[in-house]
Parts: structure tokens; sequence; C-alpha cells
């Protein structure tokens, strides 16, 4: 039982990690990088779509993404969702591809960068913290019905702080990592 509810936060607290990851990929470096589009929504169809549904993404050159649609027609209304997106670009189209130049990035818009970086970060933080108080408890819920003793409760409670202070640490580093990202010219 004890082993069981181990296992599962050590698994919820991967997905955090591996959530607050995926947020950070999509984070504006001065790189060009697919990802960066992937949170903007297109009005196609009758329906707002991702942009990786209506046509590749590429990043031929460091400072350069472009977007080839699979419908010619939907060129003009991606370019507006991308001009519209708070991501500061301002896309170039020949009428078949969209090309969408990353600015290299001032200083002060790094460090607001770097800030919003921290934010995410604590918001997996928060959920790993989260994760270990559902674990404590339902391991004395567990002690309660008599069904794990107090030792056995308490070695538990010490293993899931210590999953608790790796995946922390973990969540650190690519925290320094997409820092130092952010901040190289």
């Amino acid at each position: 039982m004890k082993d069981k509810i181990i296992s599962e936060t050590r698994d919820k607290m991967q997905r955090a990690v591996d959530g607050i990851r995926h947020e950070f990929s999509s984070l504006r470096t001065g790189k060009a990088a697919p990802a960066l589009l992937e949170s903007i929504q297109v009005e196609a169809y009758g329906a707002r779509m991702p942009i990786s549904q209506l046509g590749t993404v590429s990043a031929p050159e460091p400072r350069l993404l472009v977007v080839q649609p699979w419908d010619k027609t939907m060129v003009g209304a991606i370019q507006k969702a991308i001009l519209a997106s708070d991501l500061g670009l301002t896309p170039g189209s020949d009428g078949n591809v969209i090309r969408v130049p990353i600015p290299a990035l001032t200083e002060e818009r790094r460090k607001d960068l770097v800030k919003f970086a921290h934010k995410i970060a604590e918001t997996g933080r928060v959920s790993i913290r989260h994760h270990r108080k559902e674990a404590n408890d339902e391991l004395k819920k567990q002690e309660k019905d008599k069904v794990l003793s107090e030792d056995v409760v308490r070695r538990a409670e010490a293993e899931v702080q210590k999953l608790t202070d790796d995946f922390i640490e973990k969540l650190e580093a690519v925290l320094k990592a997409k820092e130092a990202e952010i901040m190289e010219v």
C-alpha cells in the first residue's frame, strides 16, 4: 500500500516537472523554436485551432520561423493570429509561406522573461508540494484505518519528503537552464 502511494506520488511529481518543461518550451528566447507558436489559436473553418493543425512550423534559421499552411487560403488567418498574439512577432508572407523573424531580445525583455519563468517554476513547486500533501494525507488515513503502522507511515513520509526535495531540485535545474538560455545573447 505504502509503495503504491509513493509510486503514484513520484509519477505525479514527474508529470509536474514535465509540464513545466513543456511550458518553458513555449517561452520566447532569442532563438527560433517551433514550440513558440504552439499556443497560438487561429480562427479557421468556424473553430479555433492551433497553428500546428493548419500547417508545418519549422525553424530553418536561428532567428526565423516558417509556417507552411496546408491550405493556402489560411495564410491571412494564420498571419493575423500571430500578429494578435502577445509574443510581439511580426509575420510576413508571400501568399504561400509565412515567415516570422524572431527579433533579438532587449536586456529589459530578457529580465521580464526570467521573472515570468520564475513564476512558471513556482506553479511547478506548488504542484509538487500539493502532491506531497496528498501522499501524506493518504498515509495518515491508512494509519488511522490501521492498514499501516505508525513506524511505516513515518518512514514513508520521510521518503515522500525526499521525493519532494529531489523533484524540486530537478525543477530548479530546468529553471536554471531556461534562465541561461533566455539571458544568452
